[in-house]
């Protein structure tokens, strides 16, 4: 018993250093590469005295810094939410969109968008967005006062699908020559646009979320339960469901409000972390934003740096994190539970 609980202490701490240890070692690369050695020496160059060279200091403070702090806020939001909807409805394929909160604030972006409003303008409707159609989607769930996960996810589908037409018909209307391709290129989703002002008005959201969802880990085993069963360990099923679910919907606009859509995330993360660190969600959370975090500076920090033109952040998610999934499902022949 002490030798595994050793051993869970040690996996957890791994895992906890990864994100760290990978975004000091990408904060040098790029077309201006540092070495770590470098790297340190400027992140402290202000309690050290050192005086670094400007155009180093510009890149890793101006440039580089904020994106790592985007890409570590974003993967960890994400799986935690994707971990946590797939806990809440006990559906391996649920993601941090199945209420259409993604979609919502896609919308209110490419709203943004066509009004020409500069990027606080566009985070702030994406935000609102995604928020109103977390609220649409839970209100038309409610019947008789309650509600139920099947009609949680049937509603999640239907505005969905309205606001991916919603978003779909701004394309259509908007300039082909300047607003079109500046929309697309903001729904296949980028950390470019990430500065210290854009982190402050978003990253509270994700971080309040994480930690709502974090300290309440413990719940989502017993909202696997039924219904009755849940209620009889004298559990409010009703309020911790959309005490979730608005967590969980706050960290997903959140996130889509400042780097557009970044899918596969949500779906590909959990399932690793539950790989690693069984069906306890008590377990699978912490790992699920270690890894996360983790997982999305690895693929900006390619993005960026692979090709002279920054490659779309959801092109590689997709194309990394397909063939993964697929790997995953043949080695545990679709086993979840």
């Amino acid at each position: 018993m002490a030798a595994k609980r050793t051993s869970h202490k040690t996996r957890n701490l791994i895992i906890a250093v990864l994100p760290l240890l990978a975004a000091l070692i990408c904060l040098g690369i790029g077309r201006y590469s540092l070495s770590v050695q470098e790297t340190v020496k400027i992140l402290f160059s202000h309690f050290t005295g050192y005086e670094p060279d400007p155009t180093g200091y510009t890149v890793i403070f101006n440039v580089r810094l904020p994106r790592i702090l985007l890409a570590i806020l974003v993967g960890a939001g994400l799986s935690c939410a994707g971990a946590a909807f797939q806990g809440l409805f006990s559906n391996p394929l649920a993601t941090p969109d199945t209420l259409g909160v993604a979609s919502g604030a896609s919308f209110g972006a490419v709203l943004g968008l066509l009004m020409h409003g500069n990027l606080i303008l566009v985070q702030m409707l994406a935000l609102i967005f995604g928020i109103i159609s977390c609220i649409i989607t839970y209100s038309i769930s409610r019947k008789n006062g309650k509600s139920s996960i099947v009609m949680i996810v049937l509603a999640g589908m239907v505005i969905s699908a309205v606001f991916e037409a919603l978003v779909s018909l701004m394309k259509y209307v908007a300039d082909p020559e300047e607003e079109l391709p500046t929309i697309t290129y903001w729904l296949m989703g980028s950390m470019s646009r990430s500065t210290y002002n854009n982190l402050m008005m978003g990253a509270p959201f994700i971080i309040a979320g994480i930690l709502l969802i974090f300290a309440l880990r413990w719940r989502l085993n017993i909202m696997s339960l039924n219904e009755d069963e849940a209620s009889s360990l004298g559990m409010n099923i009703q309020i911790m469901r959309l005490v979730f679910i608005a967590a969980s919907s706050m960290i997903t606009a959140s996130c889509v409000s400042m780097c557009g859509q970044v899918g596969w995330v949500g779906l590909l993360i959990p399932h690793i972390s539950r790989m690693i660190g069984g069906n306890n969600n008590r377990s699978v959370i912490p790992i699920s934003i270690g890894l996360g975090a983790f997982f999305m500076i690895v693929m900006d920090t390619f993005a960026r740096a692979a090709t002279a033109a920054e490659i779309p952040i959801s092109i590689l998610t997709a194309i990394v994190g397909a063939p993964v999934f697929i790997i995953l499902l043949r080695k545990t022949g679709g086993a979840w539970s």
